[in-house]
């Protein structure tokens, strides 16, 4: 009682984990969002902001790429994601619900206070976490999935976006919802591509820190390059990101360097 909207942030989310527990993800994914917009139809909640994924595309497009970009997904994560955003869609066009989907690029960093960042359960995927345990010591050199892609050095090319400028977007979302705007598909990143060695150069500039590591073989389910057109989302919600590359590795160090507030406190 009393909740006007709802922000559906709960899922699995690695695209190696879920090539090899596909039922986990979509059991998490999608059933679990089956589950959400039952309650939400019970209580009388209309409004929703939905995290999706830009991992719903085709990477064989050209970046960067539009909402209306072509769609075919090289993960049961990426599936489990599109599914979930069409049977939301079936729900909006009932008139039940209004929705704005946001599909993530790739959300890096942490708050700048040092005090709020990500605590995995269980060894990471994604790359900063990465990046920041084989600075910290507490890993094996980071390894590099891939350099053999057809990208300018070799190594993935992505959109890393600040996870502050991604929690704005849900923000500005919530408002859209509010002014009675209607439902929305939005990209959500920075428009820019980063590659992985690009990253880890950024990384070490910014920290002082040295990161070793390994090249490997790429991993089932990652392609080469993806990053964002954004044009809609600063149209729409007048959202923009405002945080460049550098301010999201020292925001990630400052939260998982073994001298920092998370080690002390």
């Amino acid at each position: 009682q009393g909740v006007e909207a709802v922000i559906h942030f709960a899922a699995r989310k690695s695209v190696e984990e879920s090539c090899r527990l596909p039922l986990a993800y979509y059991d998490s994914n999608l059933i679990g969002t089956l589950r959400l917009l039952a309650a939400m139809e019970v209580s009388g909640v209309r409004r929703l902001v939905f995290s999706s994924s830009a991992t719903v595309y085709d990477a064989s497009q050209p970046s960067p790429v539009t909402e209306t970009g072509r769609l075919s997904c090289a993960s049961p994560y990426g599936r489990s994601k599109l599914m979930a955003e069409q049977i939301i869609s079936d729900v909006v066009n009932s008139g039940r619900l209004d929705c704005v989907a946001l599909r993530y690029f790739n959300p890096v960093g942490a708050d700048a206070s040092g005090k709020l960042g990500e605590d995995a359960a269980t060894p990471p995927s994604n790359l900063m976490p990465r990046i920041c345990l084989a600075a910290a010591g507490k890993s094996d050199p980071l390894q590099i999935f891939g350099n053999d892609y057809d990208t300018p050095d070799g190594t993935g090319v992505r959109d890393y976006v600040h996870v502050a400028d991604v929690a704005d977007a849900h923000v500005a979302a919530l408002r859209y919802l509010a002014a009675g705007h209607g439902s929305a598909m939005l990209n959500i990143g920075t428009g820019r591509g980063t590659s992985v060695l690009q990253l880890l150069r950024t990384f070490t500039e910014v920290t002082g820190v040295d990161v070793p590591y390994t090249i490997e073989a790429r991993r089932q389910g990652d392609v080469a390059s993806l990053f964002a057109d954004v044009s809609e989302a600063r149209r729409m919600l007048d959202w923009s990101a405002r945080r460049g590359l550098a301010e999201m590795c020292a925001d990630a160090w400052r939260w998982a360097r073994p001298d920092g507030d998370r080690a002390l406190g």
